[in-house]
């Protein structure tokens, strides 16, 4: 028993021990601390600044007042962290009351911008980088990251249709090749040639756009068409932090074509006394809207979490985005996943990075679509939709194609699955001596999964005179649809590994300042591996593109299996060795310098290797002692630069090789036999095409702050532009080879202002920024030294009716690239035909093609105008953003289509061609008359918002807003829309395929706590 208690007796003191132990073991006693968090730029009090006890999980976060109150130990240390700031530690020191200012942290405010392999501060940038914060981008129900700079950065012309599943066309201070590849390299958290979808707007931290030789040389083969460098959200030592960003939204379309109704047509068959077709059935039907949702909804909805610890920290996302298209059977749904983990190890020596992103997209499109919205404006509006019975109504009595275009979309399926993953380890090494050593290891792996099917309707009405409708400058093509149903099926995938490492050595030797960069890259790149195959001959039309097994194609003697193009798979390496200098003096006077060497296996065996040299040199004028005592200019910098990139995009393994193909068919001894041979000869000389661009800028701040800009000119010109020329007979049999030749020249001025024009003492602020960008485009050349001829080609053939050999485009030397080249329209002679100026310079009704063509005009526009203005007060803030375009122009061919007077009965046409004489047969040939202006000016985005104060300590911040989307345009071109693509080759053309734009309206709310 005496056992007993004094084993009971031990557990008491043991527990006692216990409860007493952090005052007695630890001599910490717990006090409360409180205080207020100011920002120390402006004495602001900080709403939501997290507070953690060092070595806990115990932490609170700032009210709406800055105001904080928690629980520590007398010893404690609290940790205060807050984006945009400067983490502070504080030992609490039996103290009750703490108040903290935080630093603005200037590189997560902006003033340092991402550059190649490192970073760098603005104030010492000699090259010209526009940086965009994630405020600044564009707002609405955007899934494409062109679209978020749309009108935001000089220089940048970027232009989109309705459709959820094309990516903006992307052109930085004009096209610097006839290549189809014009668009930037896209760098994302340090990992090259990233896949753009797999990052969420709501994700982004900071955009970088790297625009001179200077900036982007140190990328090489692969910077001719600019760096867009795309930093993600990072995790922050604190407590564990969630955000929610979401909207939801409803688009209508804004415009559509002014075609003619029933009645007025049939009021025009009676006035020009046209016989009335067989196919009026009395009906009134608008088939722009029967192709299109009354309503197309999208929906987004991002969540959060991001925190850490002294030594880790992470940042998780997920988003769901879906976004319908307004033609029927579109849409675009996807969901990204993204983890970035940041650990610190050996007393902060060395930092380890994970990031992992996948993207999962469906894109589901409107089943032919270009030709659906061909037949859309054709289809004549006194046929109905439907039969009686319920069937489509058909007329396969009209001359050539003409197709029911909701019976196409309904009879149709066009999918595709899209997985991009990226995986990226980087390891940071703080070295002795001012030295840094940077491994970044990064997989790739994009897969695609796509399907067609087109039902036994297609097969039984459609075989006869279908053809394609591709984009300009593609020339149509016959489709076949097999026998009962077609379908087609392809798996692909495409991987990229990149290796690269880097040491960096910061070293300051008094007014000396020196950082210099030595690195290795390696990539490998397997693009196209997979399989395509066709079939027919299916039993039921509900089977879709899912089950070949069921079809029969072999029963069709006619009918070839399709395996896709024999160039899709494609393998390929590149090395290269990187170094770059920068240099400062005082902080005053700044030298860049960098070269890079590059080598790829995709050019010939001659030419594999080039080198990008860059040099840029800055002088901050604002730090001279003569600027000292004046107070207007409180900045002033003047930078000049010279850099060489290069680009090999757009060109593959294949494109310096021999290769053989069908060459047609011959007669022989009485068989029609097919001929096989060399289609293009192999270019072991084949190199980069190179691009030298020439920058001066000028950065001022003046007026203590309140207006601060940058102006740049600069010169960028292209050489040995990689183009196909026809074969010389010494050289080669037959076919084509590809090699360096022309060269390409692109001008111009940008100029970008940001402003406070009012600040009021009662809350209310205005905050404008403004940027211009003019540019001028030429050709220079067009021909190789071996293959000396014509320095010009016609281009773009769009096949209307009634336009056999006709084209709208020349790439010619001396002109821009997509200069206009048709007739000159000369208005109606004595008899009201027609007339054109033929080569003499004399009116004429019999034009030649070719022959009697002008130079009419350019589509690139003279200057872009992206115009954002901030209004605040009190817990309202308000944003509006106009975007214009000038001086470009527009061939609106589709316009040409619809004034084709003598076939209204079997094709629809506008209403302003009724007063046209229906004798008059020359009217809708392509001509000056149907070139317009491409100006216009867009109030982008509206968006109006609330912010909620006093909301307790849970919730950090709370903010509701509706937005609209294209609000208004003021233009005077007719068609749908002048935002027509400026991408390839052949910008400008409206060409009876443009995807309708839309009005969006939004209601969103951002939340964290």
């Amino acid at each position: 028993m005496k056992k007993h208690l004094h084993f009971k007796s031990l557990l008491f003191l043991l527990l006692f021990l216990s409860l007493a132990m952090p005052s007695q073991l630890f001599g910490q006693s717990e006090v409360t601390v409180s205080g207020k968090v100011t920002s120390a730029s402006n004495g602001e009090t900080l709403p939501g600044v997290s507070i953690l006890v060092e070595g806990t999980t115990t932490g609170t976060v700032t009210d709406v007042n800055g105001v904080y109150t928690l629980k520590a130990g007398a010893n404690a240390q609290l940790i205060f962290t807050f984006v945009g700031y400067v983490q502070e530690k504080i030992a609490v020191n039996n103290q009750t009351t703490i108040d903290v200012a935080l630093v603005p942290d200037i590189q997560t405010l902006g003033e340092v911008v991402v550059v190649g392999y490192g970073t760098q501060s603005r104030k010492n940038l000699t090259s010209a980088i526009t940086n965009v914060k994630p405020e600044e981008l564009n707002r609405g129900a955007i899934t494409d990251v062109g679209q978020l700079l749309q009108g935001k950065v000089p220089g940048l012309n970027i232009t989109a249709s309705g459709d959820p599943n094309r990516t903006a066309a992307v052109i930085l201070r004009g096209a610097s090749t006839l290549n189809s590849s014009q668009s930037p390299l896209y760098v994302i958290d340090g990992v090259i040639g990233a896949d753009i979808s797999i990052i969420a707007p709501d994700d982004i931290a900071s955009i970088d756009v790297l625009k001179d030789g200077s900036a982007t040389a140190i990328y090489g083969n692969r910077a001719a068409n600019g760096v867009i460098m795309v930093t993600t959200k990072k995790g922050k030592k604190g407590q564990m932090q969630v955000g929610y960003n979401g909207y939801i939204g409803m688009e209508k379309v804004s415009n559509q074509l002014d075609l003619m109704n029933g009645n007025q047509l049939r009021t025009f068959w009676q006035k020009n006394s046209i016989p009335v077709p067989s196919d009026d059935e009395g009906a009134n039907t608008n088939w722009q809207s029967a192709i299109q949702k009354s309503s197309a909804f999208s929906t987004n909805h991002n969540l959060s979490f991001s925190g850490g610890t002294e030594h880790s920290s992470y940042n998780a996302s997920i988003n769901y985005a879906r976004k319908e298209g307004i033609l029927l059977k579109s849409a675009q749904e996807r969901v990204i996943a993204r983890l970035n983990i940041e650990h610190s190890a050996l007393n902060d020596k060395v930092k380890f990075g994970l990031n992992v992103s996948n993207s999962n997209t469906k894109a589901s499109n409107t089943p032919m679509r270009n030709v659906v919205l061909q037949q859309v404006v054709k289809y004549l509006p006194v046929s109905p939709i439907r039969n009686a019975d319920g069937s489509f109504y058909e007329n396969f009595d009209k001359p050539g194609a003409y197709y029911n275009p909701v019976a196409m979309i309904e009879h149709g399926q066009d999918d595709t699955k899209t997985n991009a993953l990226v995986a990226a380890f980087t390891t940071h090494v703080n070295l002795p001596l001012g030295l840094t050593y940077d491994l970044n290891v990064s997989y790739q792996n994009t897969t695609y999964l796509h399907g067609e099917f087109y039902d036994s309707y297609y097969s039984k009405n459609y075989n006869a005179t279908f053809y394609s409708n591709p984009e300009p400058p593609g020339v149509r093509q016959p489709v076949t649809f097999g026998t009962n149903g077609f379908a087609l099926r392809s798996s692909y995938q495409d991987t990229r590994k990149v290796v690269e490492s880097f040491v960096t050595w910061a070293k300051q030797f008094g007014s000396h300042d020196i950082n210099l960069v030595l690195g290795y890259s390696w990539q490998d790149n397997e693009f196209g591996d997979g399989i395509q195959a066709t079939t027919t001959n299916l039993p039921v039309d509900n089977i879709g593109y899912n089950n070949f097994a069921l079809s029969n194609p072999y029963a069709v003697s006619s009918f070839r299996i399709g395996f896709g193009s024999d160039e899709v798979y494609q393998h390929y390496r590149m090395i290269s060795d990187f170094a770059r200098l920068n240099y400062s003096f005082k902080d005053k006077y700044l030298l860049q310098g960098s070269i890079r060497r590059d080598g790829s296996s995709v050019f010939g065996a001659n030419n594999r290797w080039g080198y990008f040299p860059s040099i840029g040199v800055a002088w901050r004028i604002a730090d001279e002692a003569f600027m000292k005592s004046q107070s207007f200019v409180n900045d002033l910098k003047l930078r000049a630069s010279y850099g060489v990139t290069g680009n090999a995009s757009g060109f593959n393994p294949y494109t310096a090789q021999f290769i053989s193909g069908s060459l047609g068919t011959f007669y022989y001894n009485g068989v029609q036999l097919g001929a096989y041979g060399p289609t293009q000869l192999s270019n072991p000389d084949l190199k980069w095409e190179k691009t030298a661009t020439a920058n001066i800028g000028l950065d001022f701040t003046i007026l203590s702050g309140k207006l601060s800009g940058t102006v740049e000119v600069y010169d960028k010109k292209t050489t040995g532009m990689i183009t196909t020329y026809a074969v010389d007979p010494a050289r080669g049999p037959s076919g084509q080879i590809v090699a360096n030749g022309g060269s390409m020249d692109n001008r111009g001025i940008e100029v970008s202002l940001s402003a406070t024009p009012v600040k009021a003492n009662n809350g209310f602020t205005w905050n404008t920024s403004i940027n211009f960008a003019h540019n001028t485009n030429k050709i220079l050349s067009l021909t190789n030294p071996l293959f000396t001829g014509g320095d010009s080609t016609r281009i773009t053939q769009p096949d209307g009716g009634g336009q056999t050999g006709s084209t709208l485009q020349i790439l010619k030397s001396g002109k821009p690239l997509g200069e206009f080249f048709s007739l000159q329209y000369a208005g109606k002679d004595s008899a009201g035909t027609s007339q054109y100026i033929n080569r003499e310079g004399i009116a004429s009704t019999s034009p030649a093609i070719g022959r009697d063509y002008h130079y009419l005009g350019s589509p690139q526009p003279k200057l872009l105008v992206g115009w954002s203005n901030t209004l605040t007060y009190k817990n309202f803030d308000l944003n509006l953003f106009f975007r214009g375009s000038f001086g470009g122009k527009i061939f609106n061919a589709t316009r040409a289509e619809l004034f084709r007077l003598e076939t209204a009965t079997s094709a629809n046409i506008l209403n302003d061609a009724a007063n046209e004489p229906v004798s008059d047969r020359n009217v809708y040939k392509y001509s000056s008359r149907f070139i317009e202006s491409g100006t216009y000016v867009r109030l982008d985005n509206a968006t109006l918002g609330y912010s909620f104060k006093n909301l307790g300590q849970s919730i950090r911040s709370l903010r509701v807003y509706t937005s609209v989307n294209n609000a208004f345009i003021i233009t005077k071109y007719t068609g749908v829309d002048p935002e027509i693509n400026q991408g390839g080759t052949a910008p400008g053309v409206d060409s009876n395929n443009f995807y309708p734009k839309t009005r969006t309206f939004l209601l969103g709310v951002n939340l964290s706590f």
